[in-house]
């Protein structure tokens, strides 16, 4: 049987998806710098990819799965198969402003961050006019230097934020990590799919 294709994000998720993955038997082991690998049962060829170049990946079809949060996937604009929620890496997309900032409203906000498409969608959904200015990462230091009155980042315990003089202003969404497949690529392997789902317990 051929193996499925499966892309992973590196950075911050690349470790607890591999443990998972583990668990359920499909344990796999990148040597030398190696960005591809099989599993040891040779059911998962999978990719280490950039974390925001993984929805491109599987949209064009290079890799046929793979696994993301909510966040990335938004951001690509892109749609996709969603086979299963992955019980890890759960977090919240948040405002955030220094200490005692109120929700703008009636006057323009300047935003940094690196979530572009779902900044504009949230403060047009409310009538909030909005100036976005594009950070790849060190967003806290934006209010402080006055690049910015707000930022949207993700928030997994906000003591990165409060450690710098922010605060949550609401939380915009719940981020979940997903196993997605590349539409085409699921109705031709759909059986496989099936039994991995299963294998990881969602079947």
């Amino acid at each position: 049987m051929k193996a499925l294709t499966l892309a992973v994000p590196k950075g911050r998720l690349f470790d607890a998806v591999s443990a998972y993955l583990a668990e359920k038997g499909l344990s796999v082991r990148f040597e030398n710098r190696q960005l591809s690998a099989v599993d040891a049962s040779g059911r998962l060829e999978i990719y280490q990819v950039k974390n925001k170049d993984l929805p491109t990946y599987v949209h064009h079809g290079i890799a046929g799965l793979g696994i993301v949060g909510d966040d990335t996937i938004a951001e690509s604009g892109l749609s996709f198969v969603q086979v299963a929620t992955l019980p890890l890496g759960a977090t919240r997309l948040c405002l955030a402003a220094p200490k005692g900032t109120a929700l703008p409203m009636g006057r323009s906000a300047a935003v940094a961050t690196s979530y572009v498409r779902q900044t504009r969608q949230w403060f047009h959904q409310r009538g909030i006019p909005v100036k976005i200015i594009r950070l790849a990462g060190s967003v806290e230091l934006a209010p402080a230097l006055g690049l910015a009155d707000y930022i949207i980042d993700l928030v997994e315990t906000g003591s990165t934020l409060a450690a710098n003089g922010l605060e949550i202003i609401t939380t915009m969404k719940d981020i979940k990590v997903r196993l997605i497949a590349n539409p085409a690529y699921f109705k031709l392997n759909y059986g496989a799919i099936e039994e991995l789902a299963h294998t990881l317990g969602y079947l």
